[in-house]
């Protein structure tokens, strides 16, 4: 069996707010089933492997950003080619901003994104922060916590994640959450998202499969401790 290579872009600078729990989460029901797995960290001045399977990026500072909003316009095309091709990719808070068209800082001015989402995004000066729920018509129920000041719109044909139930999501008004774009997700999501939502931890983990050309066919886990805090969690006010 050939091992799934995840490639975690930017842990030092873009993983904040518990989202190197999705890494985590992504191993932990990988090695339950006894799929072999590894994680390479790219950070800035590193190549993407081609190698790669699936790809996470996680949120971090407006500072961190701008390093990564130059290191990633180096990278773009490598991203955009594994996407097209059939490759897992999860984006979170600000790698979801700079996979974008761009995010504009308040500090920092128009930082460019590389295009994979048909979304922009702008800085407020108002926090949406708390517990979020989102109901998606892929994958159900989904819940987190967000914590950003970026507002997010689409600019051209778009999937969201979800609509949002409780929560801020993209914006403030249009109650919508995230994108899915083929087999790539951005999402507002922390808290850690994989870990509180098993059914979408499990659909990057089957693109990430195909991607690498093997049939593995996942087998059911029980889910019972993550039920159980995902009724406790929507409750939450």
């Amino acid at each position: 069996m050939k091992p799934i290579k995840i490639v975690h872009l930017y842990p030092e600078r873009m993983s904040i707010y518990g989202d190197y729990g999705n890494i985590i989460a992504l191993r932990q029901r990988m090695d339950w089933r006894g799929i072999k797995n590894s994680v390479e960290n790219i950070e800035v001045g590193s190549k993407i492997p081609v190698d790669a399977d699936l790809i996470f990026i996680g949120g971090g500072q407006d500072k961190g950003q701008v390093i990564v909003s130059e290191d990633l316009a180096l990278k773009a095309e490598p991203i955009k080619q594994f996407v097209e091709s059939g490759g897992a990719l999860l984006a979170v808070c600000g790698g979801y901003q700079l996979l974008g068209e761009y995010f504009i800082s308040n500090d920092y001015g128009q930082l460019k994104g590389i295009g994979l989402f048909n979304v922009v995004s702008k800085a407020t000066n108002d926090r949406m922060i708390g517990n979020i729920v989102v109901q998606s018509d892929r994958f159900g129920r989904l819940i987190g916590f967000e914590n950003h000041s970026g507002s997010t719109e689409y600019i051209g044909p778009a999937q969201p994640l979800g609509r949002v139930l409780k929560g801020f999501g993209n914006n403030p008004t249009d109650k919508l959450e995230g994108i899915i774009y083929k087999n790539a997700i951005g999402t507002y999501l922390h808290g850690s998202f994989l870990p509180k939502n098993p059914k979408v931890c499990d659909w990057l983990i089957a693109k990430a499969i195909a991607k690498s050309g093997q049939s593995i066919k996942l087998k059911p886990l029980s889910d019972s401790l993550e039920k159980r805090a995902r009724s406790s969690s929507i409750g939450r006010p």
